[in-house]
């Protein structure tokens, strides 16, 4: 299959200029004779002749001599669809100018072809700005599912190619700016000049803004872990040991070869005056649908003095209890227990989605999952909330999924803690310390991303040379 762009379609600037009849059968391309043109760039990172999802990523680069308008673009993807009555949910995972400038919507061609029915609309929003001669857009990496989430055939789909897993010029694919054809070859009677019917009920989600930081800061006084949104907590009370200190001097940052990750050390020597606690959330309770992502590294063994601790280390969501059994209360939970605790006798990992608690008496609605084994070591923790479910991931692997009745009625924070439950474990007044470690941490506003999708967007992220940003709207 030929990766060299079409070059048939420069004849229709000429229109315009000719009145020769051979010419005015053809469409105007009023764009071209303007100077403006786009040349599009297509791989794909799902390159089974099956998928889970679809996932062509684009770049649209400006071959022409004039600013084009991103706003004026739009690239069509042909697809079969799956069935007669299928329906499809656009996303994007990830894109140089920001998701939130992109959208997708999906129509139907008047003229069916054995490889095509449908197609896939990409435009962008003013916030996605312009492309001056010779620039792109850089990476859009986007997606596309069936859904009910079955599995789509997309070998037999007129855009598609297996191959195609490194950028080039891609004309089956087709451009418009302006209305006019720049770009590309539409399946056999097919020009993109219809417009996409504005009632299809496969219309993108919104969404798509991103968190992340991969917490590249010098202390927990550095003025930028602030200026980013994050609170290390100080004030007293719960949860763990009465009297315990929540203490900020013990979040430090650390390299690890060429890599600064986030450490939390907890300590104590057996009294609740001598404990300390650590805990970094967010300043802002402004996250609900979408994915969750971190990389932490739980501790098995403390880093100096006696083992034993009934110590709990986290990764979690949550929003304030305003009432005992309120019902609008919201919390997400990775716990790692190394020494068990909790009537535990070992290690364990829970994932827990709550509805809401009574602290006094106490009294809990929630559902949780469960692994009795060790977690020492680094791990990829991703959880999804959508409009069905909570689904957790451990290391790419399904961990658990619950029930829509778990759902968050209000946004969140986003928090990582290390605590102790209880003195119980190890008795000693020995001091010991353990730590708990965290590489990066990823919001995505109203999308479940899959953890292949997380990883990939992580890698993307690094790659540009991002280590902050925060595009998720206040709530």
């Amino acid at each position: 299959m030929s990766t060299r762009p079409a070059r048939t379609r420069v004849a229709l600037a000429l229109t315009a200029l000719l009145g020769s009849a051979a010419l005015a059968t053809l469409p105007a391309t009023t764009a071209s004779a303007a100077g403006e043109k786009v040349a599009v760039q297509y791989r794909t990172s799902a390159s089974g002749a099956t998928a889970d999802q679809s996932e062509p990523w684009f770049k649209v680069r400006n071959t022409g001599s004039t600013t084009v308008q991103l706003s004026q673009v739009k690239i069509r993807y042909y697809f079969k669809a799956d069935s007669a009555n299928a329906t499809y949910r656009f996303a994007c995972s990830w894109a140089v100018r920001g998701c939130a400038g992109i959208t997708g919507t999906f129509g139907t061609l008047a003229h069916p072809t054995a490889t095509a029915d449908r197609y896939l609309e990409i435009g962008f929003t003013s916030a996605a700005g312009t492309l001056a001669p010779g620039a792109d857009t850089g990476d859009m990496q986007l997606r596309f599912y069936q859904s009910n989430w079955q599995t789509l055939r997309q070998s037999d789909d007129y855009s598609f190619s297996g191959t195609q897993t490194a950028y080039a010029d891609w004309t089956k694919v087709t451009a418009q700016v302006a209305g006019s054809t720049v770009w590309g070859t539409a399946p056999e009677g097919n020009d993109p000049t219809d417009p996409t019917d504005p009632t299809d009920p496969t219309d993108p989600p919104g969404g798509g803004q991103t968190l992340f930081d991969d917490f590249s800061y010098t202390t927990h006084t550095d003025p930028a872990l602030s200026a980013h949104g994050w609170s290390v907590r100080s004030n007293s009370g719960g949860p763990g040991v009465p009297g315990a200190t929540w203490d900020p001097s013990k979040v430090t940052f650390v390299n690890q070869s060429g890599n600064t990750v986030m450490n939390m050390e907890t300590s104590t020597a057996g009294t609740g005056g001598s404990t300390r606690h650590t805990e970094v959330l967010t300043q802002a309770t402004k996250f609900k649908n979408g994915t969750y992502a971190a990389r932490v590294k739980f501790s098995d063994t403390p880093k100096s003095g006696p083992d034993g601790d009934h110590i709990v280390q986290t990764f979690f969501t949550i929003n304030d209890l305003k009432a005992p059994m309120a019902d609008d209360y919201a919390e997400y939970d990775f716990e790692y227990l190394p020494n068990g605790g909790w009537g535990e006798p070992a290690n364990i990992l829970y994932t827990t989605s709550w509805e809401t608690y009574n602290p006094d008496p106490w009294q809990a609605v929630n559902q949780h999952s469960e692994s009795r084994t060790s977690f020492a070591g680094w791990h990829d923790l991703v959880v999804t909330i959508d409009n069905n479910a909570i689904t957790y991931y451990v290391d790419g692997q399904h961990f658990g999924t619950h029930d829509a009745a778990y759902l968050p009625e209000r946004p969140m924070s986003i928090n990582f803690n290390q605590w102790l439950i209880d003195l119980n474990g190890q008795t000693s007044t020995t001091p010991r310390a353990y730590d708990q470690q965290v590489d990066y941490v990823l919001h995505v506003k109203d999308q479940v991303l899959t953890p292949a999708q997380v990883s990939a967007k992580i890698s993307a992220l690094r790659s540009a040379g991002t280590s902050f940003v925060d595009e998720v709207p206040a709530s």
